[in-house]
């Protein structure tokens, strides 16, 4: 599969899933960038701006099995991995797989169950695998999760802890759409939902193929030391408490891999990096108190920071 493969399959994904997100080319853009990378994503925002629907076209869109948590502060680990089962006529414990087994996993509003719940995913997203009785399960590949959740001083959330939000590959926002694009919205919906127009636009197979096609994709050692410095730049910030851990500077790489290739590049370039920053480590930072008393987010940091982080220069 050539890297200009990547390119297209990638948009089509993009111009299925903005079918029903509209206005919103650069927020579907990242969360196919997280789908490359074979993460997970976080989309945190108000309820009521999409957050749900643009989980079911991005899973519309590559097909295979999709399953849907719907977090609430009375779920139990078990409802999530599944449990064992005694059957009578077996006389044997059997295990029942819960719905965190589907290739496209959606959990929505992760942050209104309990912080125990919460950390029943921690194995799956990791590991993607499902440990019950001491036994342990595989996941189906591709295995890509989905969370939703409300901002974090709502009534009724659970802020994830750090542990937890390290496992999310990227997290993103999706905000208010524009007044042209609001009206499209209620036209485009006042007689059926987008989502039925959405199609399969990669199979499952094809996807690995990608997934793999963007681990190889050229990143120059210079870049590479230009990660490094980004990341290391969030840890002596005087701005935050906490700065990313190295899991932030594979993963910034890789996302920059997979938007070079989404953007018909065969190599990454000093504006990967930063075209993919924001989303990959604000959530892995802490802020200082008085920053939030400012109203500043962490993707406003990650974004000054990397103004004062010199810029390589790639020579042909």
């Amino acid at each position: 599969m050539e890297k200009s493969n990547v390119a297209s399959k990638s948009q089509a994904i993009v111009a299925e899933v903005e079918k029903v997100i509209v206005g919103k080319s650069d927020t579907v853009q990242m969360a196919v960038v997280t789908l490359l990378c074979n993460g997970h994503l976080l989309l945190e925002d108000i309820p009521g701006v999409g957050k749900t629907t643009l989980a079911k076209a991005l899973a519309k869109s590559i097909g295979g099995e999709f399953r849907r948590i719907q977090f609430t502060p009375d779920l139990l680990p078990s409802d999530i991995t599944g449990s064992s089962i005694y059957n009578q006529r077996t006389t044997e414990f059997e295990f029942r797989p819960g719905p965190i087994f589907g290739n496209i996993v959606l959990v929505d509003e992760i942050n209104r169950a309990t912080p125990k719940t919460q950390s029943s995913l921690l194995e799956a997203m990791e590991e993607r695998q499902v440990t019950a009785d001491g036994i342990t399960h595989s996941l189906p590949t591709p295995f890509f999760v989905v969370a939703t959740q409300n901002s974090v001083d709502m009534t009724g959330t659970y802020p994830l802890p750090e542990a937890q939000l390290d496992r999310f590959f990227a997290r993103l926002s999706i905000g208010y759409p524009s007044r042209l694009e609001e009206a499209q919205i209620l036209n485009d919906q006042q007689v059926s939902s987008p989502l039925d127009q959405v199609q399969t636009a990669v199979s499952l197979d094809e996807l690995v193929a990608l997934q793999a096609q963007v681990r190889e994709m050229f990143v120059h050692e210079t870049i590479r030391t230009y990660v490094v410095d980004v990341v290391r730049a969030t840890r002596e910030s005087n701005q935050l408490v906490m700065g990313s851990s190295p899991r932030g500077s594979l993963y910034l790489m890789r996302a920059a891999q997979a938007h070079a290739a989404v953007n018909g590049f065969d190599f990454v370039r000093p504006d990967d990096v930063k075209a993919v920053a924001p989303m990959v480590l604000a959530h892995r930072v802490l802020p200082r108190a008085e920053l939030r008393a400012r109203g500043s987010s962490t993707e406003a940091v990650v974004l000054n920071l990397l103004d004062t982080v010199p810029v390589p220069v790639l020579v042909a």
